[in-house]
């Protein structure tokens, strides 16, 4: 007679060390496997793979992040020459208008929760161009967390509710990233006062991860994008927050409505910064660590053109829930960097939304390119193309499609050995020190009102807020030592 036991797996048997689903042993749970120590990033990286299409099925049919949106529709037009530097079509010339819609969102946040919550804001727009479209895909902060994606789970984990009480809890956000110190840049914009916009309408965008741009003779610049508010840059306070929030919790979304039916429409201004890889070597820090901004007075604003919304949507959930961005969707002109989270994204953006619309997501009026287009991607769940094709493979004599002209794409020359590791231009707390520098006193107080508020939360043991002391501190003296008088913790430096 066997005895039965019932199998129930448990957190209760987690293993002493990282393993993959299958139980093998990870020995770094930090760092992609790329080429050489910035990459490119490797597919065959499983671990990598395995954990982002986890993440990205955490939640369905809901975004697992960005869920809280709002979108617009308009044009972008070209206002400056850069054909020097891409022989993108869509910048070919100024007084090109391309058709766009553009979403903004909360990050963290369910689909219902308010628009007044402190929390990055996305800021996404799809470009319909003659050569197919292209998403640029970004954030209203111009840096990011962390600088890998391997972190990429385990950082929105942190942010999100506690898995056992669905409350969002400082001692979680503040554990997790106290063992990564490049984080403390973008805290200086989570905590300032950009972390709560007004509304969408006031709110800046950045690409945040470096592209590269490509003209006609294949030469490459690194290129960062910038979207600038004509109307200016407005943020709330907390008790402005709180009051707006209890009264409307949908206020960004019917701001940026009501100011497009009133004909009161939004603008941008587009700027980009570039660098040439051969004088990457000149700066202080990897230009292609997303914990990075690119300083202005070394690397200037460069305008572009200018970004117009002047339609509303015309159904919610048709141009809002089932509009899908993808940071893989380029043109020629435009082309991914190594920045190790961009290379990731393009895979996992896509792989969440096969996930969540299906694999035919594209074919959604909202995802659909404009202009003519052609694969042999069939059938699958939700086709509703129609196809009489008897040809659906290539090539064949009996279909005349071919192969487009070829266009410059980067081709750097890739040497190094399979490795995970970090970046070697670290240089963490420079940035976040002359950020916290550049502020009037008032400013400075708010951003240290909200760490001391975060390092109070009864769970942040005291190696954590000294930790966090020790971070701010080699940020900027003053800021640490005043962290640590009111937190009555004796300052490490």
């Amino acid at each position: 007679m066997f005895l039965m036991i019932q199998y129930r797996p448990s957190s209760a048997f987690d293993s002493p060390f990282m393993t993959t689903n299958s139980g093998t042993p990870i020995y770094n749970n930090d760092s992609s496997l790329t080429v050489g120590s910035r990459g490119p990033v490797l597919l065959e990286d499983y671990h990598l793979v395995e954990k982002l299409a986890n993440f990205d099925r955490e939640r369905i049919p809901e975004r697992v992040v960005h869920a809280r949106g709002a979108s617009a529709k308009g044009f972008f037009e070209v206002t400056h020459d850069i054909s020097h530097l891409t022989c993108a079509d869509f910048l070919r010339s100024p007084g090109v208008q391309t058709p766009v819609i553009v979403r903004f969102s909360t990050v963290i946040h369910e689909r219902g929760s308010p628009e007044t919550i402190r929390d990055p804001r996305g800021f996404a727009t799809k470009f319909y161009t003659r050569e197919g479209n292209f998403d640029l895909v970004g954030n209203n902060f111009p840096v990011f967390f962390v600088r890998d994606a391997m972190k990429f789970p385990d950082a929105i984990h942190a942010f999100k509710p506690n898995p056992k009480s669905h409350i969002q809890e400082n001692w979680r956000i503040l554990d997790f990233f106290s063992h990564h110190p490049e984080s403390l840049n973008t805290f200086t914009f989570f905590y300032d006062d950009l972390g709560i916009p007004q509304d969408y309408r006031h709110m800046e965008g950045s690409s945040v991860s470096a592209y590269t741009l490509i003209n006609k003779a294949g030469k490459v610049h690194y290129v960062m994008f910038h979207w600038k508010p004509t109307c200016g840059v407005k943020c709330l306070t907390d008790e402005e927050a709180i009051k707006i929030g209890g009264a409307n919790h949908s206020h960004a979304t019917q701001d940026l409505y009501d100011s497009i039916a009133a004909g009161n429409y939004p603008e941008w201004k587009l700027f980009i910064q570039t660098i040439d890889p051969d004088h990457e070597d000149r700066f202080d820090f990897d230009p292609l660590d997303l914990t990075k901004t690119w300083p202005e007075d070394i690397v200037p604003l460069q305008p572009v053109g200018r970004l117009v919304l002047n339609k509303n949507i015309d159904n919610f959930f048709a141009e809002n829930e089932q509009l899908a961005f993808d940071p893989g969707n380029m043109v020629p002109g435009i082309y991914y960097s190594d920045d190790k989270m961009l290379q990731t994204r393009t895979f996992a953006y896509a792989d969440t939304h096969r996930h969540r619309l299906g694999p035919n997501y594209k074919q959604l009026p909202v995802n659909a390119p404009k202009c003519a287009h052609h694969n042999n991607h069939y059938d699958g769940f939700m086709n509703f193309m129609h196809r009489d094709d008897e040809v659906d493979y290539f090539p064949s004599r009996y279909d005349p499609c071919r192969n487009a002209e070829r266009y410059p794409i980067p081709s750097a020359i890739l040497t190094g050995r399979r490795e995970r590791r970090i970046i070697e231009k670290e240089n963490n707390f420079k940035e976040p020190g002359e950020r916290y520098r550049s502020w009037d006193p008032a400013r400075q107080e708010r951003f240290i009102r909200k760490w001391v508020d975060a390092l109070s939360d009864p769970r942040v043991t005291h190696e954590i807020r000294s930790i966090w002391i020790s971070y701010c501190s080699q940020a900027d003296r003053s800021l640490g030592q005043k962290l640590a008088s009111r937190l009555n913790v004796r300052p490490t430096m």
